[in-house]
């Protein structure tokens, strides 16, 4: 029988705290919420198809600096969340869960991680022609192709989490 402590090894023997329940004293989703996360879910897809910010072509006048209209949308989703995670911080808001909401602070360091992390998302970017959230909107608006697209994402993910515990963090 597994503890939720066993699933913390990484097989190496070294301590690996990922996502979910079980670690990181994380509580169990509530099986109510589920449907709520995929209704959101739907919703977050249909807003972005019908903005058309999946679209490859915007995407496309984007990097070639021939459109201002993608560099409105994410210079207001960036002051949104500043505005939301100010509100969070002030008002000690709690989850659905009733726990109390945290957002610790960021250390910098060199940024050099952060530097390399965002130059491997943007080639990503640039070259599928999507970012990680509207993958699933432009499978679901029938772009087959971005099945690739959404398997690389994952085996990025978990090849990031499982080199993590050996990388200079």
């Amino acid at each position: 029988m597994t503890t939720p402590s066993d699933s913390a090894f990484d097989g190496c023997g070294a301590v690996f705290d990922g996502c979910g329940p079980g670690s990181a004293n994380q509580p169990e989703v509530r099986p109510g919420f589920l449907i709520v996360y995929l209704l959101l879910g739907v919703a977050f897809g249909f807003v972005l198809s019908r903005s058309e910010v999946i679209s490859w072509f915007r995407i496309q006048e984007m990097f070639r600096f021939q459109s201002f209209r993608m560099y409105g949308i994410i210079g207001s989703a960036v002051v949104t969340a500043a505005i939301s995670v100010a509100l969070i911080k002030r008002s000690s808001l709690k989850s659905v869960s009733g726990e109390s909401i945290s957002i610790p602070p960021k250390q910098l360091d060199t940024g050099i991680r952060y530097a390399a992390g965002g130059t491997i998302f943007g080639i990503g970017w640039a070259l599928t022609g999507a970012c990680p959230g509207p993958l699933i909107a432009l499978i679901g608006n029938g772009v087959t192709v971005m099945i690739v697209a959404l398997v690389s994402a994952l085996a990025g993910t978990w090849t990031y989490g499982w080199l993590r515990p050996r990388l200079p963090h």
